[in-house]
């Protein structure tokens, strides 16, 4: 597996530290991109032995320019790319559509959907010309892709859109080898969804804690979409705790 290159966004924390060690602990060589430095160490020093098959590239996929000098560094030093996991992303507090200043939506879409265009439309260019030819494109969806959350209207738009960049881009993938599927995580135990171990907002007003998925749990459900052949693709995967309250009323 040692041949295999993997790039994780988002790597310096939650999903995407868990995902980019799951990885490293199956042999592969995973660029992990983020925005802090000092983080993707702390994600490269958490894979042990695996550490050697870490290589952390400080980048904020909202800036285009920084995308594709990463992917010219990837090129450069391994000369494909096999795996790209298109995790990165952030949120806004919980407010009605009228709080939200333009800033704040620009700085959303930026990052959640601008950020997972530039680097899926380079690992298309990369994948497109290397030999063997062909990889495979994981992008982080959400829950919200499906059903909003009161109060994430930046949040909720930009999920929306990735389902629609994904579909787009397995089909236009497909002469190239190249599978693309999205994963939907609801409520995965990390930093970002800590508060709903004490209470989030219901669709009826109320506050009531959520469970949430663990993180071994949600690294081999992704585990499970990168080591299929590709001739196979998930297009679509919800994982999330069992109990989570997604479907039914409330």
């Amino acid at each position: 597996m040692t041949d295999k290159i993997a790039l994780v966004t988002g790597a310096g924390s939650g999903i995407g530290r868990a995902c980019a060690l799951g990885l490293l602990a199956e042999g592969w060589t995973v660029a992990l991109v983020g925005r802090r430095a000092d983080a993707l160490q702390q994600t490269a020093g958490a894979a042990g032995a695996a550490a050697a098959q870490a290589v952390v590239m400080p980048c904020d996929v909202a800036q285009e320019a920084e995308v594709a000098a990463v992917f010219d560094d990837l090129r450069a030093r391994f000369g494909r790319l096999d795996l790209l996991f298109n995790n990165a992303g952030t949120g806004l507090a919980s407010t009605t559509p009228d709080a939200v200043s333009g800033e704040e939506w620009r700085r959303t879409v930026d990052v959640n959907l601008n950020g997972a265009f530039y680097c899926l439309a380079q690992a298309f260019k990369l994948m497109k010309e290397q030999r063997p030819m062909g990889g495979r494109i994981i992008n982080n969806g959400s829950i919200s892709a499906h059903a909003p959350r009161p109060g994430s209207i930046a949040y909720t738009a930009t999920k929306h859109a990735i389902t629609g960049l994904t579909k787009t881009a397995a089909l236009d993938g497909r002469p190239w080898d190249i599978a693309v599927g999205q994963i939907d995580i609801g409520n995965a135990a990390s930093e970002m969804t800590a508060r709903m171990v004490n209470g989030v907002l219901q669709a009826d007003g109320s506050m009531k804690p959520e469970p949430r998925l663990d993180l071994p749990s949600l690294v081999e459900t992704f585990m499970a979409m990168v080591r299929l052949p590709l001739s196979a693709n998930v297009l679509f995967m919800t994982v999330m705790a069992t109990k989570m309250p997604f479907v039914g009323r409330g």
